[in-house]
């Protein structure tokens, strides 16, 4: 069944975080019932959690090579780094909305997929994981910016380079930290957005 474009971002909203007796008379079945949608949910949720995982290696080998595993050993020194942290918040339980979620997720993957260039100088022997990683988020950028059209839901096109300029760091070490939060930022926004398309996948 085609997906009313109209109101669908406060219709998903409504339908995820709602108190139950608010649903009665919402279409649920016109959206939980797409299969193109759902099936759309299950491969992203895959392609989430392998991204999560190539993530976590990463995150193991900084902290292998380079002894930097625990975050709150860091916090000190991370506040002389300029690491951006892509935002999420339209993808929490209290502000969900569907459109603004998607867009967060695309533009997020879009900022971690720069980032990772710090990680792959920092980490040569491998450049193939963090390329491998790199094309799985553009992947699944394209795949949310597919489904945002096929819903109705306005997109937003990105350049395919990255614009936005590397952090710089005044010292190996800083290096070394800096893409410790780069991936432990990247982790939990990873986390965040796969919640999200698991609490849809529920509908």
């Amino acid at each position: 069944a085609a997906v009313p474009t109209g109101g669908l971002a406060l219709l998903l909203g409504v339908l995820l975080w709602a108190p139950w007796q608010a649903l009665h008379g919402a279409p649920l079945l016109e959206l939980s019932g797409d299969q193109d949608f759902q099936l759309f949910l299950q491969r992203n949720l895959e392609f989430t959690g392998k991204i999560r995982k190539d993530v976590a290696a990463l995150q193991r080998v900084v902290c292998d090579t380079f002894q930097l595993c625990k975050e709150d050993e860091l916090l000190l020194v991370r506040q002389n780094l300029d690491i951006a942290q892509a935002p999420l918040e339209q993808c929490h339980r209290r502000t969900f909305q569907a459109e603004t979620c998607f867009s967060q997720i695309r533009a997020g993957l879009r900022i971690y997929h720069g980032s990772l260039a710090t990680v792959q100088k920092l980490l040569p022997g491998y450049t193939g994981l963090v390329e491998t990683l790199q094309l799985d988020m553009a992947n699944l950028s394209s795949n949310i910016q597919q489904q945002m059209e096929d819903l109705g839901l306005a997109t937003v096109t990105y350049p395919t380079e990255n614009q936005d300029p590397l952090p710089t760091f005044s010292s190996d070490f800083h290096h070394q930290v800096g893409s410790f939060f780069i991936l432990a930022n990247f982790q939990r926004f990873l986390e965040t957005a796969y919640r999200a398309l698991r609490h849809l996948a529920r509908l």
